[in-house]
Parts: structure tokens; sequence; C-alpha cells
């Protein structure tokens, strides 16, 4: 699986209709989306369809055809977002109708043709599961346990100053295990 961490743009124009599609990290889904209606208040529709990986990680996936004729915008772009892979993404189409009806065929089309031509631009990350840790150590371990962390790309989510040092780490499974392999005896899961 794959995901995005920055918002990819690109136009289609069929028959004079204008089709703008964003292709957006989730986590930037609802505020990218206000942002456009506001861009964009003369444009007819913004389709929308997403997928991301909730807490017991099992895939959710939206879509809406937003006033479109149903299953002819929402649903095919949620197909492209799964056969590219994509997990933790959305996509947003902004319409501007140019006059001429499309038809069911040719608005599939023009939907899933606007997503791939965004698709062409972005710069696909693999998709790893990452895990949580909170580790316990001396004070004086700082700095090596800090330059694991900078190594092996594991993220200091929080750091705790008290009687001892706790860090909250945030990485990779293979990383996290690598990294408590190495210091292990100078750190305490907690």
């Amino acid at each position: 699986m794959n995901y995005v961490d920055a918002i990819y743009t690109d136009t289609l124009e069929v028959k004079q209709s204008k089709f703008i599609a964003y292709i957006t990290p989730f986590s930037e889904y609802e505020k990218t989306l206000e942002e456009l209606k506001q861009k964009h208040p003369k444009a007819r529709h913004f389709v929308v369809a997403f997928r991301y990986l909730n807490e017991y990680d099992q895939v959710v996936e939206y879509s809406s055809d937003d006033g479109e004729p149903k299953g002819t915008s929402g649903r095919p772009s949620l197909f492209v977002l799964q056969g590219a892979k994509l997990i933790n993404t959305a996509v947003i189409i902004v319409r501007y109708f140019g006059g001429t009806k499309l038809g069911p065929g040719g608005l599939v089309r023009a939907y899933s043709d606007a997503i791939n031509l965004s698709l062409q631009k972005v710069k696909l990350l693999e998709y790893k599961k990452e895990e949580e840790v909170e580790i316990r150590f001396e004070y004086s371990n700082i700095r090596m346990v800090e330059y694991e962390c900078e190594e092996l790309g594991i993220d200091i989510v929080e750091k705790s100053f008290d009687n001892q040092t706790l860090y909250r780490l945030k990485s990779s499974k293979e990383s996290m295990d690598l990294f408590l392999q190495k210091m292990n005896r100078l750190i305490e899961i907690v």
C-alpha cells in the first residue's frame, strides 16, 4: 500500500467541462475541501473519495457523487484509489460544467482520467504500519538514545523528565525492533 504526503493537482478538460483533481493526504482532506469550496464558488460539483486505515487496521472507504448521476463519479474515483493501492489518501474533483452533457460513460471516463492525470505527478510513499513504544532510561544516556533514533528514523513523539527520562517513540515495526535490540541494556520499556 502507498500514500501521499502532499497535495497534487491537475486539470482535465472534456467538452468545455473542467475537472480539477486534487489528491491529498487524508489528514488534510476536510480542510482542503473547505478551502476548495471557497476558492471555487461557481463550481457545479465537488466529487470526493477517500480510503484510510482506522485504529483497528481496517480500510475505511467513502465516495460521494455530489449531485452527479448516481455511480458516475464518486465510485469510479474510489476505484482509481483502490487500483493505485492508495491508503490514508483522499481525492477531490472540482467540476465546472461546460454546457455539454457527457452521459454516464463520459462522466466515468472524465473523473477517472482527471485523477489518473494527477496521479502521474504524485510521489508515492510506501505505507508501513507504525507502532508506539514508551521507554524509560537514565538521563545520562539521552545523547545515545537520540542518536539511535535519528539513525533509524524513529520519531520522538513526547519527552518527559522526572526522576527518570521518559520518551514516547513512533516508527515502523522493523526500525523499532532494531532500536530496542541495540538499546536493550540502556532502556526499559514502560
